[in-house]
């Protein structure tokens, strides 16, 4: 997993938490059975039965609009003997790019770029496949312009695609946005190519397998946006396997059935249309879809009313194996849908009137009224799955008997992820976001004689906010769980984990020790409740729990205030979705306020006494640096230095100096004094113009007085305090190939001369460098004094494929050859690595 240049340090991954981008044709589960999406501008690929995010797919600049597999779950038939998968995924830029999945030893490679016809975002992509190698696909964007390409996969591993264009059309000023294909029956090979969006028609085209496609028909009755289109494969009635059907749903929350049934050959023995034939009956009964020597009525089948807001997505269910003919497959008469409502529901004929019924219905009760976005089948037929406005995924299997019940799905930030910092504990990891939430992942251990190892999962959603979080800490010392968050307002918010937190804690590590009895017994407060405008979180307390679960009119509030109440509960599995979104929630505990504008960088102490934060700032005042006692939080300090944006603060690892780093291209050691009377004192050591461009990150030796800043100016330097009074230039690292923008120093075998200092980059990469000192006996640093080599350069498949926005290593005390390092980025994504010292 990893490219070494020394040989020494192994990284491999062990978690990835990210959020579905918010966008319709977003997701596709392939025949393969796992399920991509993108994520930011990254591709995303995650397996249904771990319920575990696999790897992310680097390679596009802007975000990911679509993604879809080649074979689909619709074709896996045609897939039984396929070792290589193939997917499709397209952006906001108009690039589409082939990936391939080397289905023995889960390897990904990209393929090829498709070459960029679009001017504008792709919006769809939709393919077929014709044989075991050979595939089409057509694309369509909001340029207004559709791409027909054929695909020829190799036969031998690692071999080259062949990518033929086709046809290329444009559709007018009312861009399409969904598309569908299928291969008509009994006409030899006629493609037809269904396509709707805002013009409220379903426009159909047809042709042969290379050549042009031909604007065939139209069909009308929808009323609002087209959203979805889906053909079936040939369904037999009456023994004919000659008809096909094309489902369509819409904006204006139907869902309409489309038959296109075969009509008798309408050629003459000579091969020349007898355009008579099609009767003027037959235009009356519906549209008559000529495709090469053969025609196909359309009508109207069914028409499906049952959901209450636009319908984004329907579907349908992929081929089965028939029980009679073990080789031969048949499609059932089976559609889900999925809609805005935040349901999704199965749709199935009566067997004795035909009459299309909504058989089942599953969805999500939220406080959130958006629902979902669209909705898939898995390739067996057994499982549904939808992704939703709050980029989550909700997955639902049919246990037995129609009785279809919610399971584990992978969950993350939609949205940019700003800081990410270990519990103090080492338990698990927190994050903050743009997607103004705060949430927490650990590893559920499982049980030995069910599973070995552990899996990573979202515990909690601690603060669920009104404004983009951008930063936030993590109290160290004594006492229960407790962090600060800084968002987009001039306030920052002090939380403490509730009961209930602390006992799913213990369930999710099997071992006792992230809370002892005693705080267990000490904690009053079992969990918190949302407020109206979505800024401020209550306590619930332990008595308080059996009352009423409804706040409202009826207890003379206003309103506004008619929210339901949390249901604070201690989850013996990982929770899901919902649960997460409402019944994990820390109460708030504090505000401090003084700062002049939006809150951006924080950190604490490693004792758990001062906690510093810095805002927004375009003026030495407003730039100053506040300091905050644990515990009173009271104001204890106001350190001015910088002329602009603080951007990142660190305390040394023996809390005697603050360093500061600034958009004003400076960083500031203070030293920090305490007395014995809960009182500080602190003084500005050094101010130095220490780089080019923004400082955008810094981190200290854990094991001494040197520190490391990285800047935009794609540098990273090591300096030292000298003497307790000044500061001296160490090491300049070699140029980066991108600005610098996390950094994090761990030091190895309690050698105070070895370290291990962890960079991030704007372009998504991590490298990790390993830093020796050679010191004299008094433990100053002798010239040279310090070397740098690189120790690994982390695979670019399990890197960030944006902006790194933070590094923190796990403090490890036990294991100094195996550690734990955390990542999050501007790619929605945030990451846990495993890296072996050898």
């Amino acid at each position: 997993m990893t490219m070494q240049s020394s040989g020494t340090v192994g990284v491999k991954r062990v978690f990835i938490g990210a959020g579905c981008n918010r966008i319709v044709n977003n997701v596709s589960w392939g025949a393969s059975g796992f399920v991509s999406f993108g994520a930011h501008n990254a591709v995303a690929i995650f397996c249904p039965k771990s319920a575990n995010i696999l790897t992310t797919l680097p390679g596009h600049k802007a975000v990911v609009n679509c993604t879809h597999w080649l074979p689909s779950s619709k074709f896996l038939f045609k897939a039984k003997q396929l070792e290589q998968h193939y997917l499709l995924s397209g952006d906001a830029d108009g690039a589409i790019i082939l990936w391939e999945l080397s289905l023995i030893d889960g390897k990904w490679r990209e393929v090829l770029q498709v070459p960029k016809l679009h001017k504008k975002g792709v919006t769809c992509i939709s393919g077929i496949m014709l044989s075991q190698t050979e595939a089409l696909f057509a694309s369509t964007s909001s340029d207004g312009t559709i791409c027909l390409w054929e695909l020829v996969f190799p036969l031998t591993r690692n071999g080259d695609c062949k990518l033929s264009l086709l046809d290329s059309f444009s559709i007018g000023s009312k861009s399409m946005v969904t598309l569908s294909m299928a291969e008509l029956p009994g006409t030899g090979g006629q493609i037809v190519l269904a396509t709707g969006g805002l013009d409220n028609k379903i426009h159909l085209y047809c042709g042969g397998r290379t050549g042009k496609l031909v604007h065939a028909c139209e069909l009308k009755g929808h009323t609002d946006w087209i959203r979805s289109l889906d053909f079936s494969l040939p369904i037999s009635i009456n023994g004919d396997a000659n008809n096909i059907f094309l489902v369509s749903s819409s904006q204006d929350k139907c869902i309409r059935i489309w038959k296109m049934a075969l009509r008798s050959s309408i050629t003459t023995g000579k091969g020349i249309y007898k355009k008579e034939e099609i009767s003027l009956l037959s235009y009356i009964e519906g549209p008559v879809l000529v495709a090469g020597s053969s025609s196909f009525q359309i009508s109207l089948e069914s028409l499906l009313i049952g959901h209450e807001d636009w319908v984004y997505s329907v579907q349908w269910q992929p081929p089965l194996v028939d029980s009679v003919e073990r080789d031969a497959y048949y499609q059932p008469q089976s559609i889900l849908s999925a809609s805005m409502d935040k349901t999704m529901m199965i749709w199935q004929p009566e067997n004795n009137s035909g009459v299309w019924m909504n058989v089942v219905t599953v969805g999500e009760l939220s406080h959130c009224a958006l629902g979902f976005y669209g909705g898939h089948w898995s390739p067996s037929g057994d499982s549904i799955l939808a992704h939703g406005y709050g980029g989550s995924f909700h997955l639902w299997k049919n246990v037995i008997n129609d009785n279809w019940l919610p399971q584990k799905v992978p969950s993350g930030h939609f949205a940019s992820v700003t800081d990410v910092a270990w519990a103090k504990s080492g338990d698990y990891i927190m994050s903050v976001s743009h997607d103004q939430t705060a949430r927490i992942y650990a590893p559920w251990k499982v049980e030995a004689s069910l599973k070995k190892g552990e899996f990573w999962h979202e515990i909690a959603r601690p603060q669920v906010h009104g404004h983009d979080i951008n930063c936030m800490a993590v109290v160290h010392g004594k006492g229960n769980h407790r962090f600060v968050s800084g968002a987009d307002e001039k306030v920052a918010r002090v939380f403490e984990a509730p009961l209930s937190f602390l006992k799913t804690l213990n369930n999710a590590s099997l071992q006792k020790n992230c809370s002892s009895d005693d705080v267990l017994t000490d904690v009053q407060i079992l969990g918190a409740n949302m407020s109206a405008l979505g800024l401020s979180q209550k306590p619930i307390y332990v008595h308080a729990v059996h009352e009423a679960p409804l706040r409202g009119v009826a207890d003379g509030l206003d309103t506004l205030e008619t929210i339901p109440d949390a249901v604070p509960t201690v989850f013996s599995e990982p929770p899901i979705e919902d649960q997460l979104a409402w019944n994990t929630l820390w109460p708030e505990t504090h505000k401090l306020y003084g700062h002049g504008n939006e809150l951006f960088s924080l950190c604490c102490d490693h004792r758990g006494e001062l906690v510093a934060s810095s805002c927004k700032a375009q003026s030495p005042t407003v730039a100053e640096v506040w300091l905050w006692q644990v515990g009173s939080w009271k104001s204890v300090g106001r350190l001015q230095s910088h002329s602009l944006t603080v951007t990142q603060m660190e305390f040394s690892h023996d809390d005697n100096f603050l360093l500061t780093v600034s958009r004003d291209r400076q960083f500031s050691v203070f030293t920090i004094t305490r007395t014995g009377t809960d009182e500080i004192s602190y003084s500005l050591l050094a101010r130095q113009e220490g780089h080019k461009r923004i400082i955008w990150s810094c981190s200290w030796n854990p094991h001494s007085h040197e520190f490391a800043t990285g800047s935009r100016d794609k540098m990273v330097k090591i300096w030292a305090i000298e003497k307790e009074s000044s500061v001296r230039p160490l090491l300049t690292l070699p140029q980066f190939s991108s600005s610098v923008t996390a950094l994090s120093w761990i030091g190895l075998q309690d050698r105070r001369n070895n370290g291990l200092l962890a960079i991030g980059m704007e372009n998504g990469q991590i490298e990790l460098w390993r830093l020796s000192y050679n010191r004299a006996d008094d433990g100053s640093i002798l010239a040279p004094g310090l070397a740098a080599t690189l120790a690994v350069r982390v695979d670019p498949f399990i890197c960030h494929a944006s902006t790194v926005n933070r590094l923190a290593w796990r403090k490890n005390d036990e294991d100094h050859m195996s550690m734990q390092l955390a990542s999050c980025g501007a790619d929605n994504c945030t990451r846990v690595f495993d890296v072996t010292v050898e």
